[in-house]
């Protein structure tokens, strides 16, 4: 069990001091603090978390059909197996998953709710963080030796929403996905949905049946591979094995799988893109244009490849209740939109599911000693600190696979790293930038999203420890088994940064 107060450097306790304070309620804060429970009985955390409920992600997406790409044999925890049927969860099965996880751990008593992180200042002199918090209409002030930001990458407050001519005129409604309506009723309606990544690759499959007709408009295709929403030889071992040993072969034989296909993607990209675009040739039919809807200009995995479980996206096409349009906006009008070609879409409901607003550090205005701390300045050491932030762990997942898979690994270093300055008697831990390496940009996808927040983004080097690896196994080696005294972590006592 974790302790109920903080050991102080005379062996005494220090109420209202936090040893790790943990900001997120999602996937990731329930696994760091699960790691923490475990692996650093003796520490004192919390968790704040801005809105009402965990759950992060798959509690704040309500649109239809809300799915995770990823399976949740690699998005679940290692350590609470993954039991439902479906490999590919909706995001119900996924938020009820994090809950029980939390209660059966007692992790959800260590939650505030409601608590909204605005301001963290670190202090050398105190070798500490005073974090300012919104809660009930009041700033409160908490001090943690560490800040653990498990906040995600993105505004839950503010979508990508670009406006278009004429909008004012459209008589029907626009939606964001992100902003759901609860009294939304698409019954019988013409929907059209802007947008071609993971969010509008879900909707148009998931409103479909309802509405009188779903047209996905892009402006130029996405891959989208079909996978099976369950894993036979998943359910073949859970009948032969118990619970965990079943869980944990299911999951190494994913990760092994998924790391070899994209390896072998990256390196053979033209025959990559040939078998992806002939799979949906495939699934559409011989006389369907799958050479504009869905042979994208850039390579595999430039940006990240979608998903249909079971195929559902070419099903809902082939019935003729969806389809795809690959053009541009050029005006609203009062019924529909008039698209670049002159086409015209006809349209009661318009769904903008045009990506996200990347937002680093859960948007905490951040300083050091009295000076704001630019991320886009610092240099992202192994994926986790970043160059010039003490006392300081960031989770970021990864771009080509689970987002757990790397928050899972970060949580262990964190208590690896907290055990280690415990040995040393060090109170600070920090990174410093080095001048020699070469940098690269944090996220190498062509993605919108990554694009326009580039100006937000940290470096990564073109070489350890500043290298940002998207290889799960090349990260465990590093990761759990590396040398924490390696000439770039530096610890030192309360008093000034080393």
């Amino acid at each position: 069990m974790h302790s109920s107060l903080p050991a102080t450097e005379d062996g005494g306790t220090a109420a209202g001091l936090l040893d790790v304070l943990i900001v997120g309620a999602g996937l990731s804060g329930i696994g760091a603090a699960w790691h923490l429970q475990h692996r650093c009985p003796g520490k004192r955390y919390a968790i704040l978390e801005a809105r009402a409920a965990m759950g992060g992600t798959w509690d704040l997406f309500r649109y239809p059909g809300v799915r995770s790409d990823s399976d949740m044999y690699t998005l679940g925890y290692a350590f609470a197996p993954w039991t439902a049927g479906k490999a590919i969860a909706d995001g119900p099965a996924i938020r009820t998953y994090i809950e029980d996880t939390a209660r059966r751990h007692g992790i959800d008593r260590q939650i505030r709710y409601g608590h909204k992180v605005v301001a963290a200042a670190w202090s050398s002199a105190d070798a500490c963080w005073t974090v300012q918090v919104e809660h009930a209409g009041a700033t409160e002030e908490l001090r943690t030796r560490f800040l653990y930001l498990c906040s995600g990458y993105y505004s839950y407050d503010e979508a990508y929403r670009p406006r278009f001519p004429g909008e004012d005129a459209f008589r029907g409604r626009i939606v964001q996905p992100q902003f759901w309506p609860a009294d939304l009723d698409w019954t019988g309606q013409r929907v059209v949905v802007v947008g071609s990544g993971a969010t509008a690759v879900t909707l148009v499959p998931s409103m479909a049946p309802r509405a009188a007709h779903v047209t996905m408009l892009q402006r130029s295709p996405t891959y989208i591979v079909s996978r099976p929403s369950e894993y036979g030889f998943a359910t073949r071992l859970r009948r032969r094995l118990p619970e965990r040993a079943a869980y944990a072969l299911t999951r190494w034989r994913v990760i092994v799988e998924s790391m070899l296909m994209y390896r072998v993607v990256r390196a053979r990209p033209e025959l990559a893109k040939q078998k992806i675009v002939a799979m949906a040739r495939r699934q559409l039919g011989r006389g369907y244009d799958v050479g504009t809807h869905f042979t994208p200009a850039y390579k595999p995995w430039d940006q990240r490849i979608c998903v249909a479980p079971d195929g559902d996206l070419f099903q809902a096409i082939r019935s003729g209740r969806a389809s795809v349009a690959t053009d541009h906006i050029e005006r609203f009008e009062a019924d529909g939109l008039v698209l670049r070609s002159g086409r015209k879409l006809p349209a009661d409901l318009v769904v903008m599911a045009t990506g996200l607003q990347i937002r680093l550090l859960g948007g905490i205005a951040i300083s050091v000693d009295g000076v704001p701390f630019d991320a886009n300045r610092a240099m992202s050491y192994k994926g986790m600190m970043l160059s010039g932030l003490p006392n300081c762990i960031v989770t970021f997942g990864y771009t080509n696979a689970s987002w757990t898979l790397k928050a899972d690994l970060t949580a262990g270093w964190a208590c690896r790293l907290l055990r280690h300055m415990d040995s040393k008697g060090a109170a600070i831990a920090v990174v410093r930038r080095d001048p020699a390496a070469e940098p690269a940009p944090f996220l190498d996808f062509t993605s919108g999203y990554v694009q326009r927040a580039a100006h937000l983004l940290p470096q990564q080097g073109k070489r350890r420890p500043w290298r940002v690896h998207q290889n799960f196994l090349m990260d465990m080696l590093t990761i759990r088994f590396g040398r924490l005294a390696d000439g770039t972590l530096r610890l030192g006592a309360k008093g000034t940064l080393p």
